[in-house]
């Protein structure tokens, strides 16, 4: 297991599932940016966080830590240039 990556990914799944308007920008329209960047390090955080490593490497750097914090740096800053 792969805490960090957990973690963010759980606190990704609650706090979307408890704030939907976490995913829209200032004009109530939504961010299909910052929904996409924060999914995919949802995505990579749970499937590196419960210990799976893909053979492949390409898959294997998708769905790696490093892959689900920099999801989580763009997603930040698609949030806070808009």
């Amino acid at each position: 297991m792969h805490l960090p990556s957990l973690a963010a990914a759980m606190l990704i799944m609650l706090a979307g599932s408890l704030y939907p308007l976490l995913f829209t920008r200032a004009d109530a329209r939504v961010d299909h940016g910052l929904a996409m960047a924060l999914f995919m390090a949802m995505s990579a955080g749970f499937v590196r966080g419960v210990g799976f490593i893909p053979a492949a490497p390409l898959w294997r750097w998708l769905f790696s830590g490093w892959a689900c914090l920099l999801a989580l740096l763009l997603a930040a800053t698609l949030k806070f240039l808009h």
